[in-house]
């Protein structure tokens, strides 16, 4: 079974940092039917669309589980509501963002939920970085291209300012 699932904060909770907040999403999927089989390296990348918020730490996961990806997905949701995320403001900073970028090669049907792959899963190099440290043959199921060339056709700005944590 191959699911990836992005993961990204740039506002701890509380008094946990950011990169603590993803160590411990990463344990709330495992106690829920969700087995952890793989994790990238930590990753740094800007804020976005406000460089001026905090940077993001951002990793990607391969995962397993039973549960379909409509309740994947409403998992994610509740542990992201669980760490305290708040769907108040589109691109504000927020303690937790988990997303399905791809889900056993499945493409949605126009209209289907949730959207797989990822649509702009492609477009972003803290996804893309983190996904090739676990899976450097992965291809989009959309449009069948591997992930190296998808990288090459990202803006070298943000290449460069996406960094490894360690």
């Amino acid at each position: 079974m191959r699911i990836y699932i992005a993961f990204g904060s740039n506002k701890g909770l509380k008094s946990t940092k950011s990169q603590d907040v993803l160590k411990n999403a990463l344990a709330a999927l495992a106690e829920q039917a969700v087995t952890v089989e793989a994790v990238s390296r930590f990753w740094h990348s800007p804020a976005w669309p406000d460089p001026s918020d905090p940077a993001y730490v951002n990793a990607v996961a391969r995962v397993s589980t039973a549960l379909d990806p409509l309740h994947l997905l409403a998992l994610l949701h509740d542990i992201e509501a669980r760490f305290g995320r708040e769907r108040r403001v589109v691109n504000a900073p927020r303690t937790l963002d988990l997303d399905i970028i791809d889900y056993e090669g499945r493409v949605s049907a126009p209209g289907e939920a949730p959207i797989l792959p990822h649509p702009r899963a492609t477009r972003r190099a803290f996804v893309l970085l983190p996904l090739r440290d676990i899976a450097p043959d992965w291809t989009d199921p959309a449009s069948g291209e591997g992930i190296d060339a998808l990288i090459s056709r990202l803006d070298a700005a943000d290449i460069e300012a996406t960094i490894p944590v360690s």
